[in-house]
């Protein structure tokens, strides 16, 4: 990409990460809309590692832009959320685009638990994704899934995993269906 780039007169900056979980709790439209909200807010609930995100991208596209000195770029990205700048342009976009929004609640939900007590070993970002599709993401605005554990964390049996959102009945027992057959969605290893 980067040679592709060059070849046209672009510059480019390669961001690395690591793609071992989703980041973010929200995997559907008005689920991500939440954990991007927060972020803009500042809210303590908001998701850290989607802050950490934002802030290392909107660094590296400040950087490459010239319009912050090499490694300066998270610095400024910070001090424009901590600021409330971030949250400001972003209502000014909103209202531009017709209004700002609150994201819909689902009408069915139901949590994924761990069938045994240990920690989290690893999340199947494909299938999570494919579960949020079955319980009607992204059509139904709604729709999606809701993780309660990152990689790493402890758990106990019977404790949520995930809650799927739905709009109807029959796309939640789908979702339930494959969770059912994918057991290991969310994989745990006994500590």
């Amino acid at each position: 990409m980067v040679s592709v780039a060059e070849t046209f007169g672009l510059r480019t900056k390669v961001v690395l990460t690591d793609g071992l979980q989703p980041v973010g709790r929200g995997i559907g439209p008005a689920l991500e809309a939440r954990d991007v909200l927060a972020v803009l807010q500042c809210k303590p609930e908001a998701p850290q590692d989607l802050r950490r995100r934002a802030i290392a991208l909107a660094g590296a596209l400040l950087e490459l832009a010239g319009a912050a000195p090499e490694g300066g770029g998270e610095a400024i990205a910070t001090a424009t959320l901590d600021g409330g700048r971030a949250w400001q342009k972003f209502q000014r976009i909103c209202e531009a685009q017709g209004g700002m929004r609150v994201p819909p609640k689902s009408r069915q939900r139901r949590s994924l638990v761990a069938e045994r007590s240990g920690r989290v070993h690893a999340i199947d970002n494909r299938r999570i994704a494919r579960l949020a599709k079955l319980a009607g993401a992204p059509d139904d605005k709604a729709a999606g899934v809701d993780l309660h554990v990152a990689v790493g964390d402890p758990v106990a049996s019977g404790q949520p995993l995930c809650t799927v959102h739905s709009e109807a009945p029959g796309e939640l027992a789908y979702a339930f269906d494959y969770a059912a057959a994918n057991r290991d969605i969310v994989a745990i290893r006994e500590s």
